[in-house]
This record gives structure tokens, sequence and C-alpha cells, in this order.
């Protein structure tokens, strides 16, 4: 309760987007490759994005 009103770091956040992207290229891949890849490759991107404010 009492982190309730924390604010995330932007790389918290960038990091849950990337976990949300990669769980949904997994649904994906079951049903729909090319979707999956546009996914992965999204998250990707994310991840690279992570890095660079890992950097600075």
């Amino acid at each position: 309760m009492f982190g309730l009103f924390k604010k995330k770091n932007p790389e918290e956040i960038l990091q849950k987007k990337y976990k949300d992207l990669l769980k949904e290229a997994f649904e994906l891949s079951k049903t729909n490759r090319s979707a999956s890849d546009k996914k992965q490759a999204e998250a990707q991107a994310v991840l690279e994005e992570i890095e660079a404010l890992k950097n600075n």
C-alpha cells in the first residue's frame, strides 16, 4: 500500500512493455507466425531502448 503512489522510472515502464510484448508474441506464435514475428521485432526495439537508458 505504501508503494501505491510511487512513480515508476522510465526503465521499469519499458521493461514491463518488453515483457508484455514477448508474452503477446508467444501467444500469437501458436496461431499467426507473421504477427508473432512483428511483435518480436517490437520487443527487440524496446530492448534496445532499455539498453540505451542503461548506457546513459
